[in-house]
């Protein structure tokens, strides 16, 4: 409608998560229900819209914009200003623009909606199990996105011209599929196939029928998903499980389990209304939930053997609906194991003929489809703790959101570390964080990140003027810094300072006020040269000072060491002055020529690193007691001692408890009184759950003791908790819970990670703030 006597016009820019969520049509049904005319676009810098009519309709528009906004949008900001009025009569959504290095979000993917589900079990809808239905709240985003502004031909769906009846749905503006840039049917849309061995491929309906037999009767198969292939089969069945265990070299590493709907949970694990409301959510990620002890206890523990938790996640694409079987199917397996489709140690699988050849050896069928995957990403790993989201893996239906810093930071690259690599762009107020990239030790790996580094960098339109690294010299991520940063320089932080400015971050705080940074994980090199990891600091984004550590031991054989964990038992129980007694577990399971080696060894200190990991003394503690010697895959020991005190239950008070002598500079926490009680519980015969509960009970009383001291000293009442152990949430309940007992206000991640997958964020803040 036009107002000729009274109409303005204003140019509207509004910026955030406002691409690829629908934000487009509801512009066009709010201004046209406010009688505006004009026109939307996309740009590479947001949402810009014109607008034009009356004033107290535009005022209207300039707040509903933000305060209506898509359920998948996130507003971050809306600009308006006064332009030339011309007249326009009607709205429409014109073609997006391309004209500079402007930035806007790409929006992470997201779960098949309700809507399209009904859609997708309704036989007379004409996407009745069509595999890739979508619509504007749901579907694939970030992992098909080449390119900005976010339109159908910047996406891997450029290669699917739209039938006639998807683009009158696509150009309606009364159609939920208005402007639903991956929109397709049957007709027009990807093609599903089963692949198999020396046979011909069979396609759509006839292949996901014939893939659902095979897993029944008990096959492994290839599934392509959102962001990478999945290996996939029957969780109840015991021989595939074991089958793909050996196959893929997984060792005894937890399987996760896809289930139908909650309810086919029942009696596997523990499930509280926060947990279902984060696996029922829009992300779906993986959840680890604790298990139930009963009948189905053997059938999990094949699962996830020695783990007090099962990874579950619910179904987030119209294929893994369509695989698990619709109402009215023919009966077949409602719970899946689903692992990444690769070998132990390299990156995900996500082109179609390298999954045909790497796969071969580990699949029985490839169930595909010929939309490429165009950006890699793991599933999200997350848990509740006391109420409140870990995330341990920040990936699928996370990444790319951005993370806001609470300080303005240069144009920078950070790299992260080299476990659960995930690396971070950041320019101003925001950092956006990588998918999960992986272990920094497989040249898939390395070349995975480096291609990683240039898309993310692409969408956000950041050229690095600074690069950040840790200080570790051995680290791969740290050369792959060096070696591409030419001219520019090379910012270096210790590991755990990270760790405690990346909680600072995602809890929004400036800085100008230190913190007690309680930092406990594996690994992390510290600035006398030895292998740090049990840490207190007094910290803020300009430096830290190490006010007590875990005393030292010595880690012989470096790797050697973390993978057998009695030889960490052996080097504690020799630097606590205990003997090397045959009745104790960890001097039965070491050979007899090993163990004098490892004595000569620990006594000249040849090839030994010292270390105050407290990661590693979790493993000494496991071995031990008699609960974990050997690890297969990274923190299976501590995870395994985990589960002892899980199954026992909590102790308070009368346990072990380290020696700390107060005064010290900086205080030195000796765990030798702890290791004797572990070995006099032992030898009285006392159950490895109440060891393992008396073990957790004492960590928690030593960062109880140290804060104390820490606020007496410093008079600072705000502690961070972080690192990989405080994955662990038994400790992690264990420590909040006290040191709030005892008057503190207490910070735990959860935005990012604690462990290694969080160390990107921390990074910036220290090297990369803008300072004036």
């Amino acid at each position: 409608m036009r107002h000729p006597e009274a109409s303005e016009r204003r140019r509207v820019v509004v910026r955030g998560v406002v691409q690829g969520v629908g934000f487009r049509p509801f512009v066009f049904s709010l201004a046209t229900g406010l009688g505006l005319a004009g026109h939307v676009t996309n740009t590479e810098d947001g949402v810009l819209a014109e607008i034009e009519g009356l004033p107290t309709a535009l005022e209207a528009f300039c707040h509903r914009v933000a305060s209506e906004a898509p359920p998948l949008a996130e507003v971050v900001s809306v600009h308006h200003e006064t332009v030339p009025a011309s007249g326009a009569e009607g709205f429409t959504i014109s073609p997006s623009r391309s004209a500079g290095r402007g930035r806007t979000f790409v929006p992470p993917d997201v779960a098949t909606c309700a809507d399209c589900l009904a859609e997708l079990g309704d036989p007379a809808n004409r996407r009745h199990r069509h595999p890739f239905i979508t619509c504007t709240n749901c579907g694939p985003r970030f992992t098909i996105v080449t390119g900005l502004p976010y339109d159908r031909a910047a996406t891997t769906m450029a290669g699917f011209p739209m039938c006639p009846d998807c683009a009158r749905e696509y150009a309606d503006p009364a159609d939920r599929r208005f402007h639903a840039q991956p929109i397709a049917c049957h007709a027009c849309g990807p093609r599903l196939a089963l692949v198999l061995p020396g046979r011909a491929d069979l396609a759509r309906e006839e292949a996901l029928v014939r893939a659902r037999e095979l897993l029944a009767a008990g096959a492994i198969l290839a599934v392509k998903g959102l962001g990478g292939y999945h290996l996939a089969c029957d969780a109840r069945n015991a021989g595939s499980v074991a089958r793909l265990r050996r196959r893929k070299n997984r060792g005894d590493k937890p399987f996760a389990v896809m289930a139908g709907e909650p309810d086919d949970l029942d009696g596997m694990v523990h499930l509280d209304q926060e947990e279902r409301e984060l696996l029922t959510s829009a992300v779906r990620p993986i959840v680890l939930l604790r298990r139930r002890s009963g009948a189905v206890a053997e059938m999990v523990e094949k699962i996830a053997p020695g783990s007090p938790d099962l990874g579950v996640l619910l179904p987030y694409t119209p294929l893994h609906h369509l695989l698990l079987g619709l109402p009215g199917d023919p009966a077949g397996p409602r719970l899946l194991v689903m692992t990444s489709a690769n070998s132990s140690g390299e990156p995900i699988v996500t082109g179609d003929r390298e999954a045909l050849e790497r796969l071969a050896p580990l699949v029985d069928g490839w169930l595909t489809h010929d939309r490429p995957i165009q950006v890699p990403v793991e599933d999200s790993v997350l848990r509740i703790v006391d109420g409140q989201q870990l995330p341990l893996r920040r990936s699928r239906g996370i990444a790319p959101l951005p993370v806001p810093l609470p300080v303005p930071v240069r144009p920078s690259l950070a790299v992260g570390g080299d476990l659960k690599n995930v690396f971070a762009v950041a320019e101003g107020g925001y950092a956006w964080l990588s998918g999960h990239v992986g272990d920094m030790d497989d040249l898939g790996t390395l070349r995975a990140f480096d291609r990683a580094v240039g898309q993310l960098s692409g969408l956000t339109a950041i050229t690095p003027e600074l690069l950040v690294a840790d200080r570790h010299p051995g680290y791969r991520s740290v050369q792959r810094a060096l070696r591409g940063a030419g001219t520019r320089p090379v910012a270096r932080v210790q590991h755990h300072h990270a760790h405690v400015a990346a909680a600072m971050a995602e809890h929004g705080l400036d800085g100008s006020r230190p913190v007690i940074g309680i930092a406990f994980d594996g690994t992390g090199y510290g600035d006398d040269g030895a292998i740090w990891g049990g840490e207190a600091l007094v910290a803020d984004y300009d430096g830290f000072e190490r006010f007590g550590h875990l005393g030292y031991a010595q880690l012989p054989g470096g790797d050697a060491a973390v993978t057998r964990p009695y030889r960490m038992a052996l080097a504690w129980l020799r630097r606590a002055a205990l003997p090397w007694t045959p009745e104790l577990p960890c001097v039965r399971t070491c050979p007899a020529g090993e163990l004098v080696v490892l004595e000569k060894q620990l006594e000249c200190g040849l090839n030994c690193v010292p270390t105050s990991s407290m990661g590693r003394l979790f493993d000494a503690v496991s071995s031990l007691a008699g609960v974990c010697h050997r690890a297969g895959y990274e923190a299976q020991a501590a995870i395994e001692l985990e589960a002892a005190a899980v199954a026992y239950g909590p102790v308070r008070g009368g346990g072990y408890r380290f020696a700390v002598t107060p005064g010290e500079e900086p205080s030195r926490a000796d765990p030798a009184p702890v290791l004797a009680g572990v070995v006099d519980d032992l030898c009285a015969g006392a159950p490895t759950g109440l060891i393992a509960a008396r073990f957790h009970d004492a960590v928690a009383e030593l960062v109880r003791s140290w804060c104390g001291e820490a606020r007496d000293r410093y008079g600072i009442g705000l502690v961070v908790l972080t690192g990989g152990v405080f994955a662990n949430a038994v400790l992690a309940s264990a420590c909040a819970r006290g040191l709030r007992d005892d008057g503190f206000s207490v910070l735990r991640h959860r935005r990012v990670p604690p462990n290694d997958g969080g160390l990107a964020l921390g990074q910036l803040l220290v090297a990369a703030r803008v300072t004036t």
